[in-house]
């Protein structure tokens, strides 16, 4: 039933889907797997900086959640669930490849056709700003990411994290003074302001 239904993409909510992942059925976990997909592994990409990483997190993410599906509290975000499983095996890496935990010492568009260079520029600019991202301690890289790239909202944030909500906010403002500061910066330097 439920592979018809996926198949024709008709009646089948994610509610449903959490409900069949939990009786082990394996095409509601490839459909839930492929609505998380790209949107997880960027997180893990951003968060570990390692492509081959962040692969087998995604992977160990996956496994944890098979694993641990019958204790999700359906009173909670999927969202948030998934990616305090994904944040904790992230950090679980992250200490034994640096023998300590993520800390702070980790450390314009135009309405008219745009023309060759205007889409030269906007290029150099996106690539500084990936490049300043990464340069950003891993705290506030992971909130920004979240927040931002994820559209999580600060409270799931602090679920996924578990970090108190005041720090989670103060995580992402002193990460967007940081980027804003590195970013503004570099663009003065390369003459792109």
């Amino acid at each position: 039933m439920y592979q018809a239904a996926l198949a024709k993409d008709v009646g089948v909510t994610e509610f449903d889907e959490l409900a069949l992942l939990r009786r082990a059925d394996p095409a509601a976990m490839a459909a839930v797997v492929c609505r998380y997909r790209q949107r997880l592994y960027r997180y893990l990409v951003r968060l570990v900086r390692d492509p081959a990483a962040a692969d087998d997190l995604f992977q160990q993410t996956w496994l944890r959640v098979v694993r641990e599906i019958r204790h999700y509290d359906s009173r909670r975000s999927f969202d948030t669930w998934l990616f305090a499983i994904a944040h904790n095996a992230a950090m679980d890496l992250l200490r034994r490849k640096t023998g300590e935990s993520l800390d702070e010492r980790d450390a314009a568009v135009s309405d008219a056709a745009p023309d060759a260079l205007a889409l030269a520029i906007s290029a150099e600019r996106s690539a500084i700003l990936a490049a300043q991202m990464d340069a950003l301690p891993a705290l506030y890289r992971e909130a920004l990411t979240l927040r931002f790239e994820e559209g999580m909202k600060l409270e799931e944030i602090a679920e996924v994290t578990g970090a108190p909500l005041s720090t989670v906010k103060s995580r992402v403002q002193r990460g967007l003074e940081c980027l804003r500061e590195r970013v503004t910066a570099r663009w003065q330097k390369e003459d792109l302001l």
